[in-house]
């Protein structure tokens, strides 16, 4: 049975829809008219990290689309031949938005989502008007601790079916280690099974998850430091005040390297400001892009 047709995504994101790009197909959601805002999420999340968010930006004015990329909680297995590297991800993202003719649009990122962006940023900047990026990985903090060991764990045999059948129980997934610390409050049940119910029932989502995490490296995001300085769009650093994963000077050396941003800080928050502080970011998002 294809997870697509089964895959839990809130109805506030808005229509589901697919788009057939050079490596798979992309499903994703799109609410809303007006200027584009395109959400990128990280690493075992999909479209439902925005769910909160979402509503508020298209009420502002905007149309929102909220891809499932290809990070292990996607609903469609990509090619075999699909480039799943950072560089490959980040030119998928280019993809999309040349397949949808979205221009000028508005680049919103958080945690492995913003790694991503930042190599998008570098490379192909060309259909980019501004970018916000709330806690992310940057410079040698792709990925950070305790995530760093995830790449070497990944290349030992067996070791991303004995994780699909782990991460899933809520014993282990509360953790501090896994998704505990990212947020003030637990993820709710119907969430968390979105976000890990893909690798636990689809051999070819984990084929994706486990190309993706082996070739995560911080020398793509140190190669697409040095070529920030260039990127003269605007840019919001959104920081959460209470982040136990994202170290702040992470955010300070970025708005450092860029020529156009603005860093700022939401209080009461870890790193999924999405899913702790929806109405702020909504709010930031809209000020920023509007």
């Amino acid at each position: 049975m294809s997870l697509e047709t089964t895959a839990m995504r809130d109805p506030a994101l808005g229509e589901r829809r697919s788009v057939v790009l050079p490596g798979g197909r992309i499903a994703y959601t799109d609410s809303g008219s007006g200027r584009p805002v395109v959400f990128v999420h990280g690493l075992l999340v999909n479209a439902n990290l925005w769910r909160k968010v979402v509503p508020l930006v298209v009420d502002a004015g905007f149309r929102c689309l909220t891809p499932d990329w290809p990070l292990g909680a996607h609903s469609i297995a990509m090619s075999p031949q699909a480039d799943l590297t950072p560089p490959g991800i980040a030119h998928l993202i280019l993809e999309f938005l040349e397949e949808l003719d979205l221009d000028d649009v508005t680049i919103v990122a958080n945690d492995t989502g913003g790694a991503l962006t930042q190599i998008l940023m570098a490379n192909h900047p060309e259909r980019i008007g501004r970018v916000v990026l709330t806690p992310c990985d940057a410079f040698e903090e792709f990925f950070p601790a305790p995530y760093d060991r995830f790449p070497t764990l990944m290349r030992w045999p067996g070791a991303i079916w004995m994780a699909s059948r782990l991460l899933p129980l809520p014993v282990v997934y509360s953790r501090a280690s896994v998704f505990g610390c990212l947020t003030k409050q637990p993820i709710p049940a119907d969430v968390m099974d979105s976000y890990l119910g893909p690798i636990r029932d689809d051999g070819q989502i984990r084929r994706d998850a486990k190309r993706f995490i082996v070739e995560v490296d911080s020398k793509y995001t140190l190669a697409a430091a040095t070529m920030l300085p260039e990127f003269d769009k605007p840019v919001l650093l959104v920081r959460a005040a209470d982040d136990r994963v994202f170290a702040p000077q992470l955010f300070e050396r970025l708005a450092a390297t860029l020529p156009n941003a603005e860093l700022v800080t939401v209080a009461d928050s870890c790193a999924f400001v999405p899913e702790d502080q929806p109405n702020d970011l909504a709010r930031l998002i809209v000020e920023f892009a509007g």
